[in-house]
């Protein structure tokens, strides 16, 4: 296990301690938004680019040489270690996961039994390995990845995306035995794959539950929590910082941080001060920039990011500065550099 990156700004936070600034960094950061991503990337499927380790490590490092970010994410799918367990799921172009065949009965469960990141994953282990040589030398942490139960459950149920979810709805209400065993089988190979990243170098980990805000508190406390919490009970002892992101999750936070979460991530739906109150005051939040705003002009995103972290000094506790979701495709990379300055310089402490 890596040791903990001595003076993290990110990890600092993540602990409720007082950084040297506000860290910074963002979702989806590594990828689609810079330009040397999409000259990687030619001539290659993202299935391709996951599987590829040194392909893989070169994403995750490059926002953090361009932008100067506080943390880098790995670069993976929420997707990708059911997608190797299982045969016929990929990730499409423009699409995203793709199940040829649903899982929607008990008999469908089983196929999810026998995961092991050695055998499944190994590029995943090795992406992280090659990761981290060139991030302790830039004193930069990285954030391990996977998609939370639900989430992940939502694509497995659905076939892919989907705008009802009511293949996932009718499975957990009308069959709520199958539905258990399929979010406590995901929980396992949510916590495998965590696990092995962070045996491999990362020094936190990000849950992702994207889909989380179609649900009402009720049916999230009911059909989802106990997934969630096993995942995150499942890596207490290794002493990392666990972060737990959905969207839409405004009304969710509070169950969001009874999961076991250290920090909340808080999309850019709901303010950090109504956050703060809803996750009460040692948790750490992350957020909330809204994504298109980094697209107006450099005056008008100034603007905007004075305001999240004046809104973070109203909510007091400790904040890490990040969009309320992913870095949009047409993202000008410069602007993402100049609001990493401008937190930076804004919040400084030396």
């Amino acid at each position: 296990m890596r040791p903990a990156v001595a003076g993290s700004s990110y990890l600092a936070a993540c602990r409720g301690e007082t950084p040297s600034h506000t860290p910074v960094w963002f979702q989806r950061q590594a990828g689609r938004s810079l330009p040397e991503y999409r000259e990687l990337r030619h001539g290659k499927t993202f299935d391709q680019m996951i599987q590829d380790p040194m392909v893989a490590a070169e994403v995750t490092l490059q926002p953090v040489r361009r932008h100067g970010v506080d943390a880098a994410i790995f670069f993976s799918d929420i997707i990708t270690s059911v997608s190797a367990l299982c045969p016929g799921i990929s990730i499409e172009p423009n699409r995203g996961p793709v199940i040829e065949d649903p899982f929607r009965t008990r008999a469908d469960v089983s196929r999810l039994q026998g995961f092991d990141p050695v055998v499944h994953v190994p590029y995943v282990i090795e992406a992280v390995q090659r990761a981290v040589v060139e991030l302790d030398t830039l004193g930069v942490p990285l954030i391990g990845f996977a998609g939370a139960p639900f989430t992940v459950a939502t694509y497995l149920v659905e076939g892919g995306k989907s705008k009802e979810f009511e293949h996932t709805k009718t499975l957990m209400h009308g069959d709520p035995e199958t539905w258990f065993a399929l979010l406590d089988a995901l929980a396992d190979i949510a916590v495998m794959t965590l696990r092995a990243q962070v045996t491999a170098g990362a020094s936190a980990v990000q849950l992702f539950d994207s889909w989380a805000g179609i649900l009402s508190k009720a049916e999230y406390r009911e059909f989802v929590l106990p997934a969630t919490a096993k995942v995150f009970a499942g890596l207490a002892d290794l002493g990392v910082p666990r972060v737990h992101f959905g969207v839409g999750t405004g009304e969710l936070l509070g169950l969001m941080k009874e999961a076991g979460a250290d920090a909340v991530g808080v999309d850019f739906r709901v303010s950090l001060t109504d956050a703060r109150a809803r996750v009460g005051s040692a948790t750490p939040l992350q957020g909330n920039l809204d994504p298109t705003i980094a697209l107006c002009a450099p005056t008008v995103v100034a603007n905007a990011v004075s305001r999240v972290l004046d809104d973070a000094a109203v909510a007091g506790g400790t904040h890490i500065f990040n969009l309320g979701h992913g870095v949009l495709p047409q993202t000008d990379p410069a602007i993402l550099t100049s609001i990493v300055a401008q937190v930076h310089r804004s919040t400084s402490r030396a």
